[in-house]
């Protein structure tokens, strides 16, 4: 069955959907996204997302072509259109198709392109993070603007690839031999019960799964530091996790083939992770 999906106003098949040629997303990777995950046929941490998404666009000095409320119907209605009862909503906004490829922006008159869609996925459930990610690392070639959710994901596609190549999950970016974050993931630490995450800035995207995470720990009086990271103290901690709106709380059990703790997803880790998913579940909306 050919999903549902949207497209500047209209819900189509997925078959029928069609961006113009001239799109500067296409061109310029030009535009924003959010992905909101679902589960129980809601959303989860919709306003935050909204939020972000507000904020990417004003970076950009793109007008929003849609108001939240009208866009949180737009996801309501995929969800139910789509039967949708766990997975997630991607969200991609672009600064629209002017007549030809030009660098500079367009005039205002241009309207931007709006595109969701559902994915399906299995978000929850013991077996998700029974094992544990293992992590390699790559150097972080990004723009400096990485709290701006942009479309310029090659380079993150790049590093999930050469994780790809090692036989790892995932690999996590460095810079100046600091960890920044994973490619599509806030990365942290836990040593001597501490949790350890780099600071916000423009280094790293301002992850709403992290902001939340990081709020439910502190409510379950859990010590919280945000500051940069080595790899090399990485490796020495006794265990490791991701955050993101797909995985939730992930567990990190390797990085570059060495070995945290046991070998198995810490004690903190799982914890947030019950907690982040039964929380989110409380608030969906």
């Amino acid at each position: 069955m050919s999903r549902i999906v949207y497209v500047n106003g209209e819900y189509l098949p997925e078959t029928e959907a069609k961006v113009s040629i001239f799109d500067r997303g296409f061109l310029f990777a030009d535009g924003v996204y959010e992905v909101t995950s679902v589960l129980g046929g809601k959303l989860i941490d919709f306003d935050g997302h909204a939020r972000r998404l507000e904020r990417s666009l004003g970076e950009l000095d793109m007008t929003p072509p849609i108001g939240r409320d009208a866009l949180l119907e737009v996801h309501r209605q995929l969800v139910a259109r789509n039967g949708l009862e766990e997975g997630m909503i991607y969200l991609q906004i672009t600064r629209g198709a002017p007549a030809d490829r030009d660098f500079a922006f367009p005039s205002e008159e241009v309207p931007g392109t709006v595109v969701l869609f559902p994915q399906a996925k299995t978000l929850t459930g013991p077996e998700i993070a029974a094992k544990g990610w293992r992590i390699v690392t790559v150097d972080d070639l990004r723009w400096g603007r990485r709290d701006i959710k942009t479309v310029q994901l090659l380079y993150p596609s790049m590093g999930k690839m050469a994780a790809k190549a090692a036989g790892a999950d995932d690999a996590w970016m460095v810079e100046d031999g600091h960890v920044t974050e994973g490619t599509s993931n806030n990365a942290y630490i836990v040593k001597d019960g501490k949790i350890v995450t780099r600071h916000l800035g423009t280094e790293i995207l301002h992850g709403i799964t992290r902001a939340a995470v990081l709020r439910f720990a502190a409510e379950a009086q859990m010590k919280v530091e945000e500051r940069a990271f080595t790899v090399e103290e990485a490796q020495a901690a006794d265990e490791a996790f991701v955050t993101s709106a797909s995985s939730f709380v992930m567990p990190v059990v390797e990085i570059d083939g060495v070995v945290l703790g046991d070998g198995t997803p810490g004690p903190i880790a799982m914890r947030l992770r019950e907690i982040y998913i039964d929380e989110s579940r409380k608030v969906a909306l």
